[in-house]
């Protein structure tokens, strides 16, 4: 059920670039600089079985209309290694797959986006994440560390006279580092690769 709704999810993302506008002119001066937002992966809480308790906002300036910054405040918890993608991968959900437990992780990113043509833009995450290991019985067991980075495609669209905005994309996450995850957690997260594709829809509010 959750990767039928993140499917769904998906398919809004990609059908929502029938209204593409144009980004910001270099040289344009009445654009709003900041912006707050959030993403599409919100809808994941509404999943009856293992929902994420996923939250992010985002806070964000324009620095020139092509350059822009943004921190991003993220929270979820898994159950099942990073590594296995939902969309691509059956293994996902599967119970021989599953941690002795849950991982919850509390990050904070720092984005880049450089837009190229129209709305069209190149964009980089950097996210260190600290979490907290729950067993079975719920009883915390560690903590740990990582980074989780991602890399993305996407197309910015303007919505209700600039008020709004979409933005779909494709992209790669992945962690280049992580400390070492406590017995039963380590095992299940080895057999899988540290980078998976993600698509994401972010969308924001300008002011």
């Amino acid at each position: 059920m959750q990767k039928k709704i993140l499917f769904i999810g998906f398919v809004l993302m990609m059908t929502s670039t029938l209204h593409l506008k144009a980004q910001y002119s270099k040289t344009d001066s009445t654009y709003k600089r900041w912006f707050v937002g959030s993403t599409l992966f919100l809808v994941g809480n509404l999943a009856p079985v293992n929902p994420p308790n996923f939250a992010q906002l985002n806070l964000g300036y324009r620095i020139t209309g092509k350059d822009v910054i943004s921190l991003e405040l993220i929270t979820w918890k898994y159950a099942w290694p990073l590594g296995i993608n939902p969309f691509f991968n059956k293994s996902y959900g599967k119970p021989e797959e599953k941690f002795p437990g849950y991982i919850r992780d509390y990050g904070i990113a720092l984005a880049y986006q450089r837009f190229f043509w129209k709305g069209l833009y190149a964009a980089v995450h950097v996210m260190p994440m600290w979490q907290t290991f729950v067993n079975d019985d719920g009883k915390k067991v560690d903590n740990g560390f990582h980074l989780f980075n991602s890399y993305r495609v996407g197309y910015h669209i303007k919505l209700f006279k600039d008020r709004f905005f979409l933005q779909p994309s494709l992209g790669i996450a992945g962690r280049p580092y992580h400390t070492k995850m406590p017995n039963g957690f380590k095992e299940k997260d080895d057999k899988w690769s540290k980078y998976t594709p993600e698509p994401g829809l972010h969308f924001g509010y300008n002011f």
